[in-house]
């Protein structure tokens, strides 16, 4: 039996790993026998999954394996289950080592989205498209509003937050309105030029720029940043690559393949950039052996003249805290989804209002677009669900019948951490 859980982290969190089609679907033709757990917040309702054929009940003590979508609480884990879901510890994340040390106490199993991948390592599972969507929507919104604030006329002040559009086209619908007008009307003088630079080009990228490109945009390459004139009244896209990021620290030649094996022989050359963008969008992943992208010092330094600098937005979508953007200090929710860094004090302050970049930081950004993102997503996992299903657990993982992309992603088996994880072991002890 399969149970899907109530999603619990966040009262924003209300999407799900299988829609009710998936469901549907799986039980026609696999077999497969589901049970619900209720829930106030769900993006589709209760009776949807009962038409599917799915029982909906209050706990799912019933279930040997569910599946979720964010953490689970430590005291919610029950002895032997397989768990699947976003656990958010292969960092060493110091708040969820509690959860795993659980997981391996009462001998379960867990296995992460975020590692099913195929042979080549790429991610099959995943929302980060929609992250970008949402990102890039909120982040034109955090524009619009801090532009406002500072009494400059513009027109993003039109656009919503991700989550008050029904849906990713109602957003496209109203944004590419906004692009219209911009074509139509140009851009304020104090606005030019407008350049917005992504850092990073793979999926949750490419969602951001899904959404900027419904503007009327041209893109440059960043090292032609210094050479676009004031005038410029497009909206100016450049995306950055890891050799834009990077630079070697005995001066030479960068190659990708030695920046991944070798970081610690690498610094960030990113800082020379940042004073051409009106906002930076942060899409890569990033750990601590890499460089960051932008220091607290270099924001210091870049507000500290008497000019007020260009850069008014970082939609940091990875959100790691303190991470490759160090002035991303805490997570935010779609509530209250953006501070302002004071680099003077260190301080945030929630809002708009501020000496400072706004910094949008909400760490669960596809949950603003709930219906299109649980469905791609469910459309990605329901190939994977038949084998697990039918896995035998009481062996060796092996010889579990779970496809290699599910045993890649296996960090505890049975109470055990598995081979590529065992560095976590220091972590919960």
């Amino acid at each position: 039996m399969i149970g899907i859980r109530r999603e619990d982290k966040s009262k924003w969190e209300a999407r799900v790993p299988l829609v009710p089609q998936d469901v549907r679907g799986l039980i026609a033709d696999h077999a497969l026998a589901f049970q619900v757990q209720t829930s106030p917040i769900r993006v589709f309702r209760e009776e949807e999954y009962r038409a599917a054929g799915a029982a909906v009940v209050d706990d799912l003590r019933e279930s040997s394996i569910i599946i979720g979508v964010k953490e689970i609480p430590p005291d919610l884990l029950e002895a032997g289950k397989t768990y699947v879901f976003f656990s958010h510890t292969i960092k060493r994340q110091p708040v969820n080592m509690p959860m795993l040390r659980r997981l391996v106490e009462l001998g379960c199993t867990l296995i992460d989205y975020e590692r099913i991948t195929d042979e080549a390592g790429r991610r099959l599972v995943f929302f980060g498209r929609y992250a970008g969507l949402a990102g890039m929507i909120d982040a034109l919104w955090a524009l619009g509003q801090r532009l406002s604030f500072e009494g400059v006329p513009n027109p993003f002040s039109e656009v919503r937050r991700a989550y008050a559009y029904d849906n990713v086209e109602h957003a496209k619908r109203e944004i590419a309105a906004v692009g219209e007008k911009i074509r139509q009307d140009g851009l304020s003088e104090s606005l030019r030029p407008l350049v917005c630079g992504f850092a990073g080009y793979g999926n949750v990228s490419q969602g951001a720029q899904e959404i900027y490109d419904l503007l009327p945009v041209r893109e440059v390459a960043p090292d032609e940043l210094k050479k676009v004139p004031r005038s410029a009244t497009e909206c100016l896209k450049v995306v950055f690559r890891e050799e834009h990021l990077a630079e070697r620290v005995d001066g030479g030649a960068f190659e990708l393949q030695d920046y991944y094996d070798h970081p610690e022989g690498y610094r960030s050359r990113f800082f020379g950039y940042v004073h051409d963008l009106t906002i930076l969008m942060n899409t890569i992943y990033w750990e601590p052996k890499y460089p960051r992208l932008v220091t607290c010092a270099q924001v210091r330094e870049l507000f500290e003249g008497a000019e007020r600098p260009r850069l008014r937005v970082i939609g940091d979508i990875t959100c790691d805290i303190e991470g490759s953007i160090e002035c991303t200090v805490r997570a935010t929710d779609p509530g209250d989804p953006v501070y302002v860094y004071e680099p003077e004090s260190g301080r945030v302050r929630s809002g708009l209002a501020g000496d400072g970049p706004v910094i949008l930081a909400v760490d669960i950004l596809p949950c603003e677009l709930p219906v299109d993102s649980s469905t791609h997503f469910g459309q990605a996992l329901s190939p994977f669900m038949p084998a697990l299903a039918r896995a035998d657990f009481g062996g060796e993982l092996a010889a579990s019948g779970l496809s290699p992309e599910l045993q890649r992603a296996t960090i505890v088996y049975k109470g055990e951490l598995t081979a590529p994880y065992r560095y976590l072991e220091s972590e919960i002890r």
